[in-house]
């Protein structure tokens, strides 16, 4: 991986040779990443379920329609030179593929009730032979959506299944048949060996070195998105699949009778009517660690997303083996995200046996929700979209668009490693020693969330991070910060907004998230090592949430902010992730919600406990945010129902 990065090294120091002077121009993702739109022919809608890459460099898409595309020239882009791209039909007919892989001269798809094989077997670029590999039960509920599938090193195929919800209880995921919320491992031979439970909605899923990960979607017993290592036996949290666990060659044996008995699902009557778990802001909540000290089969999650910040609705993972083209990154993983239509970048590393690591926002402004990549041969992401059903930023429905690295190499931070101490930062550039050495570059915070059966959750016992040190390698490729209150088990923020290159250019995504689920063991640097300088106001130690007075709640009500001054509060408190002013995205718009006509007080009562049920053409429920600060909910408020339409007689 070194001489990798080594080889980049030298290549962005000349393709810096642009920003040589500091401040004339921030850089963007688009100076390094390019997004070409791959044209489709009329009459043709893609919403993309499924993407694979064939060995004559052919591209395989699977539609949420249940049709098989083929196209060549797939990397011709519409007015460059050369042929454009052909669409052909490949199959029809299957019922929502959302997964497609290539193998031994066939492609597998994985429809809501069955993995398939499709094979042209005389010839003609068309599927002649479709076969059922495996089929699994469905109970017919709309949200029994079926992922992958994706290759083991054994020859055998992996799928995922999703929960329904109830009737009755409507916001609650459960497990109708099996098996809903499982992980299947299906035989070539049509045979189904059970691998894992606690899935929700396992999106993404990715093959990695032999080892098989997947990623959920934040919603109940899932307070955020996140990356699992999925070991046979696995229990990733939520307890709809646990309905199962009786039935034959099960390898987990957990029950559900066990886990309610340990953490209560809150499912409860009032008049006769089952009630909606809402978050409790002062409890004492139950946190996953704690049932995998009650149950060893819970498996932690490798890599937290925060919901907001680094997606809503992750999906498809990939492992950079393109050698290279696709810029300095190989080896490291890519993750999508169908709700913000975003991709993020994750590094793993092993720490006592369990995996663990950092994950950074790295390309945004998609088309449509991202819902499946792979790797073209010349080093290319094609990225596969859709948003029907589920909402998701963008100005279109659907398509296929590729990305393409530049040459340039960006500023970025390339991993963080956790450390005794503290944490270790490699960049893909060396830094300015002074600014690095100085502690007013660097901030951050931990935090936590909830397990419980309430859709989502808030972050939870926020700590700043109490920076006591820095040391800078010679070469200005790695800082290593010492930290005195490492949490186990928790997200740990850390921003770099102070870091420069030697010639003044910024770290392009300053903000790195690493999951600390275990603290490495070690020699810690001697005190004499490290730099304490502080050029900057040395943090106040205040709590995360700052009591808010009669006076300044009054205050932030009495005027009006402008668009300009409520930005940064919007973009802190991740409305920006669901919200846009006057379009519809994830959730309403802003100005739809001013047309409620709510009091700003409601608007914050909203905010804290969300009522989905006042939004039912929002597919995707609003986790509650009860760790805005009640001053800046009352702005917010305030600047929403500035929006409302002047009321006309």
């Amino acid at each position: 991986m070194k001489h990798i990065l080594q080889k980049f090294l030298a290549c962005g120091l000349v393709a810096f040779s642009a920003f040589q002077v500091a401040a004339q121009s921030t850089p963007q993702e688009e100076d390094y990443y390019k997004i070409i739109t791959i044209p489709t022919p009329e009459g043709i809608l893609l919403e993309v379920g499924g993407v694979a890459t064939l060995p004559d460099g052919r591209i395989a898409l699977s539609t949420r329609r249940g049709d098989v595309w083929v196209i060549e020239n797939a990397t011709m882009a519409e007015g460059s030179s050369g042929s454009s791209p052909i669409f052909t039909l490949f199959a029809s007919g299957l019922h929502e593929p959302l997964g497609l892989l290539w193998h031994e001269g066939s492609l597998y798809a994985a429809q809501r009730g069955e993995l398939t094989k499709l094979t042209d077997k005389n010839g003609d670029g068309k599927a002649d032979a479709y076969e059922t590999v495996y089929a699994w039960p469905l109970s017919g509920h709309y949200h029994e959506y079926s992922f992958g599938p994706k290759l083991a090193p054994d020859g055998n195929f992996f799928v995922t299944g999703n929960v329904a919800f109830g009737d009755e209880e409507w916001w609650r995921g459960e497990s109708r048949v099996p098996y809903r919320g499982w992980t299947m491992k299906i035989h070539p031979d049509g045979t189904l060996e059970p691998w894992a439970t606690g899935m929700r909605s396992p999106c993404g899923l990715g093959m990695i070195d032999g080892e098989l990960f997947y990623d959920d979607n934040q919603g109940d017993w899932q307070g955020t998105g996140s990356i699992y290592h999925l070991t046979k036996g696995s229990f990733t949290g939520h307890p709809a699949g646990l309905r199962w666990t009786n039935l034959p060659g099960s390898p987990v044996k957990l029950t559900t009778e066990q886990l309610y008995a340990k953490f209560d699902p809150r499912q409860f009557k009032r008049e006769g009517q089952y009630v909606k778990p809402e978050n409790v802001v002062d409890e004492t909540p139950a946190y996953l660690y704690q049932v995998k000290k009650e149950f060893p089969e819970t498996r932690m999650p490798a890599v937290m997303l925060p919901h907001g910040v680094l997606g809503i609705s992750n999906s498809e993972i990939v492992s950079d083996d393109t050698q290279g083209k696709f810029g300095p990154f190989a080896g490291q993983l890519f993750v999508g995200d169908q709700g913000q239509s975003k991709i993020m970048r994750v590094v793993m590393e092993k720490v006592n046996g369990e995996f663990q690591g950092v994950a950074f926002d790295f390309k945004s402004s998609f088309q449509s929700g991202v819902l499946r990549m792979n790797w073209g041969h010349d080093g290319s992401m094609f990225v596969g979209e859709t948003n029907r059903g589920w909402g998701s930023a963008g100005t279109t429905n659907s398509g296929l668009q590729r990305l393409v690295w530049t040459g340039k190499v960006p500023m970025e931070m390339y991993t963080v490693h956790a450390k005794p101490d503290g944490f270790e930062i490699e960049f893909t550039q060396p830094v300015d020693k002074k600014l690095a050495e100085d502690l007013s570059s660097y901030r951050g915070r931990s935090f936590i969330y909830k397990y419980h059966a309430v859709y989502g959750s808030p972050t939870v016992n926020e700590e700043k991070l109490d920076i006591k040190g820095v040391k800078v390698s010679d070469d200005g490729l790695k800082v290593r910060l010492q930290l005195a209150n490492l949490r186990q088990y928790y997200l740990h923020e850390i921003n770099v907004g102070g870091i420069r290159t030697q010639s003044g250019v910024p770290v392009l995504h300053a903000t790195a998230y690493y999951t600390l689920n275990s603290i490495p063991e070690g020699a810690k640097l001697p005190a004499a090592e490290w730099s304490t300088k502080r050029t900057g106001p040395t943090p106040v130690k205040a709590p995360v949430k700052a009591a808010t007075t009669t006076k300044t709640t009054a205050a932030a009500s009495a005027k009006v902010p402008t668009y300009a001054e409520i930005e940064p509060l919007l973009v802190k408190n991740t409305c920006t992730a669901c919200h846009q002013p006057n379009k519809r995205q994830v959730g309403p718009a802003f100005a739809d919600v001013a047309k409620r006509k709510y009091s700003n007080e409601r608007i914050v009562q909203l905010i804290y406990n969300p009522e989905p049920k006042n939004w039912p053409e929002h597919e995707t429920p609003m986790a509650p945010m009860p760790q805005v600060p009640k001053g800046e909910a009352l702005k917010i408020a305030s600047w929403i129902n500035s929006l409302r339409p002047a009321d006309r007689d």
